[in-house]
């Protein structure tokens, strides 16, 4: 019997000849170098695909993916990323992107024991514990997990700009810029949450401004 899997290397030759169709020097330039201007962290869901739902082609946007578009501090893979990316990539704008139905918040609203899952999910129940007034007085289970969704996003936002890298970064260029968008898959429309990033990064500096360096203020002078 065929394996199910060796549509995906049918599907990747068909892909290929479409791209050499349309630009014979297509892989050339693909594997040349890449200079994407965005990067983004959104949800792990087989169902959020980034780049087919801005309508971006390989090489345009630099993509990090976990349960619940989550940013730790304390995870090296997210950190890791958007280090790199502002640092190396110079990326212009980093775009946090949940989605309404994410299993991921709707889990960690829930009272319950999910094993290895629970320590992941922590910084979403933090989330919740923050906003907890706000949420517990919406009545309507679904929309109490849609705004569960948007604080998520909101928060981890503001994770982003906590990073050193991402202060230093635009110090000296005044860029990146972070945003704050949910997928709503029921309409396939992205929204944009209009996320303050100057006044939020105002805001937090008293507790988490990590560039009064000599290192960061000489590069500025340069």
């Amino acid at each position: 019997m065929k394996k199910s899997y060796e549509k995906l290397f049918e599907n990747n030759k068909k892909w290929m000849e479409a791209q050499l169709a349309e630009n014979p020097d297509f892989f050339k330039t693909l594997s040349a170098t890449q200079t994407p201007e965005y990067l983004y962290i959104g949800c792990s869901d087989s169902r959020v695909s980034a780049e087919e739902m801005m309508g971006m082609k390989p090489g345009e946007l630099f993509v990090h993916r976990n349960i619940a578009n989550v940013v730790n501090t304390l995870d090296m893979s997210s950190t890791a990323v958007i280090q790199y990316a502002v640092e190396h990539l110079q990326v212009k704008h980093i775009i946090v992107c949940g989605h309404y139905g994410c299993g991921g918040i709707k889990a960690a609203m829930t009272p319950q024991d999910l094993g290895l899952l629970n320590p992941w999910l922590r910084t979403i129940r933090d989330v919740y514990r923050l906003h907890q007034a706000e949420l517990d007085a919406i009545e309507d289970e679904q929309k109490r997990y849609d705004r569960l969704v948007e604080l998520n996003v909101q928060e981890q936002c503001i994770n982003v700009i906590k990073m050193a890298s991402v202060q230093e970064e635009y110090i000296l260029d005044e860029y990146p810029i972070v945003h704050g968008w949910v997928f709503d898959m029921a309409t396939g429309k992205i929204i944009d949450l209009e996320i303050d990033f100057e006044k939020i990064l105002k805001d937090i500096q008293k507790i988490y401004n990590l560039t009064n360096s000599d290192w960061v203020m000489s590069r500025k002078k340069k």
